[in-house]
């Protein structure tokens, strides 16, 4: 792997920028492997690279239906914060987001992460008091949260309107650590680095089932043939569900959708989130003003998320309309993630993110790959296995994830 510097940057400008190399191989699929994880969103490819780099497995595989990062990486709008509710939500999240800063040194790739603040409006009593609750809970973890008047948070960010709308700004949480990255580049960063490290990222090759026998994992059935491996890992999104249909897991998916503007002069140098709006806003580098919407499919929807963006930000009202999307997230019923080992042995799971993996793809790589590689949950994930459902052991993260739905 070349490494980025401003030499070689200054070389291949000189030459037109011919002599770079493929950033990942194309690697071909092998009998067997020591470890394959399903799925090469950012989940999937950081889990990769932890294997190898932390853990010494030097057989790895990354296999993904269709193009790398093309799933829940390329959709989601980017927001990154650790301001959760639950304890154990806030200390996965804020290892995340203590990684985020050196993550581009440390893959040796621009992802582009943009510290500006998540700031967080309340709009009525009720929602006043959910934030506020959640102010306090993350100090008392030792988590940077702020709570802001009005006046305040407009001071913050002078494009919100604060009264004189449908929606008076009554308070605001603050988290300044919080910000954006650009998903296609963390995905890329994390394929470079796992490639150069030798894992084969196998484009192209959808799994049609797991291989079981006797109780344990040995490999996965493709569209390219059967693959054997020692450990798999499924982080695969809403595909999980049916790869791992003998689990019965207690996953929902639904469509959630956002659009982008036109791409216009620096306005928004923060991240804005409603939850009583169920929205949220930030603008990317490219000057694009992204916007996230609630759960559930249709104009409609876009609709009515519009007019709550419009009474908070009313001088975004010319602006045009330039891509709309939607992708399909999967939610568990306390709205946190399934993480780690599985009854059946050699299989762990990565899956039930909602809307929050983006931001917690260096932690959950870390996580994943530790599970992959000892059979044993990670501290951080530990309260995230599946036995929880059973227990009664529930995260419930509803309120904390910011938006009325819930899976924010």
């Amino acid at each position: 792997m070349v490494r980025f510097s401003l030499v070689s940057l200054a070389r291949e400008a000189l030459r037109g920028h011919t002599g770079w190399p493929r950033q990942w191989r194309r690697a071909e699929p092998k009998r067997r492997y020591q470890a394959i994880i399903v799925g090469g969103g950012a989940h999937g490819l950081a889990a990769a690279w932890h294997l190898v780099r932390d853990h010494g497995l030097r057989d790895v595989a990354v296999l993904e239906k269709g193009w790398l990062g093309g799933g829940n990486t390329a959709r989601n709008t980017t927001i990154i914060r650790s301001n959760y509710l639950a304890a154990e939500s806030v200390a996965l999240y804020d290892r995340a987001l203590t990684l985020w800063p050196g993550l581009t040194q440390a893959l040796d790739y621009n992802v582009m992460f943009s510290p500006r603040g998540v700031l967080t409006v309340a709009t009525s009593p009720d929602e006043v008091r959910e934030v506020q609750r959640r102010v306090y809970a993350n100090r008392l973890a030792g988590i940077d949260a702020e709570w802001l008047s009005p006046a305040e948070a407009q001071a913050f960010c002078p494009l919100l309107r604060i009264e004189g709308g449908r929606w008076p700004v009554l308070g605001a949480a603050l988290q300044r650590r919080g910000g954006i990255a650009r998903h296609d580049a963390v995905a890329w960063a994390y394929a470079r680095a796992a490639s150069a490290l030798g894992v084969d990222i196998i484009e192209q090759c959808p799994v049609n089932a797991l291989r079981l026998d006797g109780g344990r994992v040995t490999g996965v059935d493709t569209a390219r043939g059967v693959i054997e491996a020692d450990a798999v890992a499924l982080s695969a999104a809403a595909g999980t569900a049916g790869l791992a249909a003998e689990l019965d897991l207690p996953l929902e998916s639904h469509v959630l959708q956002a659009f982008v503007s036109e791409p216009v002069k620096p306005a928004l140098d923060c991240v804005l989130m409603a939850g009583n709006l169920d929205v949220h806003v930030s603008q990317s580098a490219k000057g694009e003003f992204v916007f996230g919407l609630p759960i559930g499919a249709g104009f409609g929807v876009i609709e009515t998320a519009a007019a709550g963006i419009l009474d908070l930000l009313p001088t975004l009202s010319r602006l045009r309309l330039l891509r709309q999307w939607h992708g399909t997230v999967d939610v568990t019923p306390d709205r946190s993630p399934i993480l780690g080992p599985t009854p059946v042995d050699g299989l762990s799971l990565n899956c039930g993110w909602g809307t929050g993996g983006f931001k917690a793809t260096p932690a959950a790589g870390e996580i994943l790959a530790h599970a992959v590689a000892t059979g044993r949950p990670h501290p951080l994930g530990a309260p995230f296995g599946l036995g929880r459902f059973a227990a009664g052991a529930l995260i419930d993260e509803r309120a904390a994830s910011a938006v009325a739905g819930g899976v924010r």
